[in-house]
């Protein structure tokens, strides 16, 4: 009896492992009856290309994505999957990332901005700023941009750099440098400003070839052509305190300290002293006819103090 169970479970296992074998090979050879195709390299390839390429394989194509790329053309495929050399079945799908090309942006028009302010809204635009180019423009201010290359609104790529032309503002006048030797330091300081030149030094020096308290220097040298502006270095021939000749440099300008002498018949004794620095100096000393004014120039800086004598008392005091 036990024999005969175990030869019909057999029999019945027997058939079992012929079912799964046969139907193992019945779908091995249904699967390998479908058609398949191994995925060809599209990377660098137009997408057109690409599209005819794929249909003739009975492939799908799907765009997964686009991005900037500065290697690959607009609409050309940057990556593909699955990858070239896979094997897959006729009807599946190979998906591509295409290339939008190089990012381009539009340039700002940053004319009449100063060149500070353009160079930073260049910057936030995705741009460098390029060449600058200098130019006098009388009714643009100075450091502000005239022009630019390229102009406002052209579309470029990302990075770029923005050349721009730069005005100076009006064109400096010039002149002929004047002879200020052998004049009072004073006299010298407003023919500075007439010029619309500018102060620098005043050296004391000692010359005793020289009359007293004259300028005996300058620097540009008289003739010489100068623009507005131009800074004008002096010596004057005074007797240093000891120590020695301190530069007196003016900080930003000077004053004019103005006296009429009154009327009569005799001259007064006109003195002006500074005191500045922790020195005094006497820029101003001489005998005056009656009616005359006497205009001195003293250096603006804080702590200066001049005083004005007339015939040696204290007529007028100016103080910064």
């Amino acid at each position: 009896m036990i024999f005969r169970i175990l030869k019909i479970t057999g029999l019945f296992t027997g058939f079992a492992v012929v079912g799964a074998v046969s139907a193992y090979l019945v779908l091995t050879l249904i699967i390998k009856s479908e058609d398949t195709v191994v995925v060809p390299r599209l990377d660098g390839k137009e997408i057109v290309a690409v599209l005819k390429m794929l249909s003739d394989l009975k492939l799908n194509i799907k765009v997964s994505g686009a991005e900037y790329n500065e290697a690959v053309p607009l609409n050309h495929v940057i990556a593909q999957n699955p990858s070239a050399g896979t094997e897959i079945k006729t009807g599946r799908d190979v998906r591509v990332v295409i290339s939008k090309g190089v990012q381009t942006v539009s340039v700002p028009d940053i004319r009449n901005m100063d060149a500070a302010t353009g160079a930073l809204l260049l910057a936030e635009n995705g741009l460098c700023a390029g060449k600058r180019a200098v130019i006098y423009r009388r009714l643009i201010k100075a450091d502000r941009i005239v022009e630019q290359t390229p102009p406002a609104g052209s579309r470029v790529q990302k990075g770029t750099c923005v050349d721009f032309l730069v005005s100076r503002g009006k064109r400096p006048a010039a002149y002929k440098m004047p002879d200020l030797g052998g004049i009072l330091p004073e006299e010298a300081m407003l023919a500075i400003e007439r010029y619309q030149l500018r102060l620098g030094e005043i050296v004391s020096v000692s010359r005793m070839d020289r009359p007293q308290n004259t300028v005996v220097d300058q620097s540009p040298p008289a003739g010489y052509r100068v623009l507005e502006g131009t800074v004008v270095d002096l010596k004057s021939n005074r007797t240093p305190p000891a120590g020695g000749g301190e530069p007196l440099r003016p900080v930003s300008g000077a004053g004019l300290l103005v006296h009429r002498t009154g009327f009569g018949f005799l001259k007064s004794r006109i003195r002006v002293n500074i005191n500045w620095r922790g020195r005094s100096d006497d820029i101003f000393d001489e005998f005056v006819k009656p009616g005359r004014v006497v205009r001195t120039l003293i250096p603006k800086e804080t702590g200066v103090r001049a005083r004005l004598y007339v015939d040696g008392q204290l007529e007028k005091t100016l103080a910064y």
